[in-house]
């Protein structure tokens, strides 16, 4: 009897399991980028709406939703949503669609839905990262080691282009067609041990790139007229362009060496009064250097690492297949969207409209990358489970 009592206490106490290292970090993100938010967005809110809380309301409004999004994920067993793959990858694919149709337009980019009744805006580019990881994630389960194979492997490259394509040119949405990518490349990477043909794509990638940033800088400006070639030129050479394209590039590396070690203070940003175009939104980061100077830059950096860290350990431990694909497809789209948004913002590569997440101002995106951390919560209670 004794015995039983206490099988039955350590199943009771597994059932309520949570990850709280890992809820931890979220939540001092989603602290953090409320604060960052508030602190950059306050004078261009009351110039514009006369509330200098505007964005922080709205953008706690939406993390409020996708906390409620995560713990119902949390606690639903990920592999309902397996089921649910091929309907999801359909769903991204029509909402893409509807973008000419129905989409709405900011600043100057048409790239939103709104959605009837709740009058809320949805990016469906960020529904597509999700839907993505959900549906390769499946796929890598039904394909077992076939993706091992060379058509298994052109099979599984082949599968996220159409989407890819579609937010590429139907939306304009480069960075994202670019993240969408680079989360299905990370999932067959991992699912698949034959290394050599990522090392062949790598370098293939990286050699059209040199040739084209070539071509660019020897083409006539007058001749070729576009305006990603023209980002390019402008990445190159910023001050050639400063009142145009250059503008924001400038003005983002001023905040950066403006706030040295230290940074100015919290709320002492110059570039926020009007000097930076959406602070908030892609280049907060450059504020976070201003104020917090090289110390916050690298303090939240470590956060992210930490995050990174704690999902990896879960994708070793997952109970399945399907569950450490699942962690890994989240593990890629937070790594490639931080990376992206901290080279844009310091000019490593061509400016393109990234958001730093859980920090930048942006309801969509804070929403949907809580329901998949609710994905990754999910996955660490089974292994939890599984071991006690």
């Amino acid at each position: 009897m004794a015995e039983q009592r206490r099988k039955r206490k350590r199943k009771e106490q597994a059932e309520y399991f949570f990850d709280y290292s890992l809820l931890f970090v979220v939540i001092f993100l989603l602290g953090f980028g409320l604060v960052m938010i508030y602190s950059t967005s306050s004078y261009e809110a009351y110039q514009d709406f006369g509330d200098s809380a505007y964005y922080l309301k709205k953008q706690i409004t939406s993390i409020i939703i996708g906390l409620a999004a995560m713990i119902l994920v949390a606690n639903i067993p990920y592999h309902f949503w397996e089921r649910f793959a091929v309907l999801g990858y359909l769903i991204s694919v029509v909402l893409i669609t509807l973008i000419p149709f129905f989409g709405v337009t900011k600043n100057g980019a048409t790239r939103w839905l709104i959605v009837p009744v709740i009058n809320f805006s949805l990016q469906p580019a960020e529904v597509a990262k999700l839907c993505m990881i959900l549906f390769l994630a499946s796929l890598v389960c039904k394909m077992g080691k076939g993706v091992r194979s060379f058509k298994g492997f052109l099979f599984m490259m082949l599968i996220p282009l159409p989407v890819v394509i579609m937010v590429w040119i139907i939306t304009s949405n480069l960075s994202s067609a670019i993240i969408i990518m680079g989360i299905a490349v990370l999932m067959v990477f991992v699912a698949s041990p034959d290394y050599k043909k990522f090392v062949i794509i790598a370098l293939a990638v990286i050699g059209l790139a040199a040739l084209l940033v070539y071509f660019i800088v020897n083409a006539d400006p007058a001749v070729i007229q576009d305006f990603r070639f023209d980002r390019i030129r402008v990445w190159l050479d910023p001050e050639s362009d400063a009142q145009g394209r250059g503008f924001q590039t400038l003005q983002a590396l001023y905040a950066i060496g403006s706030g040295g070690i230290w940074g100015k203070g919290l709320g002492q940003s110059m570039q926020k009064l009007g000097f930076l175009p959406e602070a908030q939104n892609d280049m907060i980061f450059s504020i976070i250097c201003e104020e917090l100077g090289l110390f916050g830059a690298i303090a939240i950096i470590l956060m992210f690492i930490m995050l990174l860290w704690r999902m990896m350990i879960i994708a070793n431990n997952a109970s399945d297949l399907f569950g450490a694909m699942l962690v890994v497809g989240v593990i890629g789209h937070i790594a490639i969207q931080v990376i992206l948004n901290i080279a844009v913002v310091t000019n490593s590569i061509p400016n393109t409209g990234i958001s730093l997440p859980f920090i930048s101002y942006g309801g969509s995106s804070v929403m949907f990358l809580l329901i998949e951390i609710g994905l990754v919560l999910s996955v660490a209670k089974r292994i939890q489970l599984k071991e006690l």
